[in-house]
């Protein structure tokens, strides 16, 4: 079996990896759900700004200690050996962003309001499915696929200084 270029193989690479899915994730998922939630304007989009480096703390330490845990634990439970890198990365992506949205549905609103409020508990079942699709479709379609070709460039540029060292 090859290895897999598309993923890191390293804690280096894994915190490059992080950031690079955390930031983009961050950075297009947080201020489109506030572009739905109080309106598609500058002043919206200035106050979002202004708490998204709290918020990628928040996700940061909610991925490292909460999210991949579980997600190791899951994926498993429903992807063989036999299966393609695309199910796996698949499964992962499924359970990571179910995961992460349920808890930033309320830490997230929490987070944005600067107050601790049953609001995100008593709305939760109409925010967080829409936050699910916003945040489900960010993570297949730009930041995952731009960190796995990061990845892949990568272990290129290593390969080529390897063969070179030969």
């Amino acid at each position: 079996m090859h290895e897999e270029t598309r993923l890191p193989r390293n804690g280096k690479e894994f915190i490059l990896f992080l950031a690079i899915i955390s930031i983009l994730s961050v950075n297009i998922i947080a201020p489109i759900i506030m572009g739905f939630e109080f309106g598609f304007t500058k002043d919206v989009y200035m106050e979002t700004l202004q708490v998204l480096p709290f918020v990628w703390v928040c996700v940061i330490l909610l991925v490292t200690l909460v999210a991949n845990p579980l997600v190791n634990k899951l994926v498993p439970l429903f992807v063989k050996p036999t299966d393609s890198f695309n199910a796996r990365v698949l499964f992962t992506i499924l359970f990571s962003v179910t995961i992460l949205s349920i808890l930033l549905t309320v830490i997230g609103s929490w987070i944005g309001m600067r107050e601790f409020s049953l609001e995100p508990l008593k709305n939760f079942f109409y925010i967080w499915p829409r936050n699910f699709f916003i945040a489900f479709w960010v993570e297949v379609l730009i930041a995952q696929p731009i960190a796995r070709f990061a990845m892949k460039k990568l272990h290129a540029s290593q390969g080529r200084k390897t063969l070179q060292a030969s």
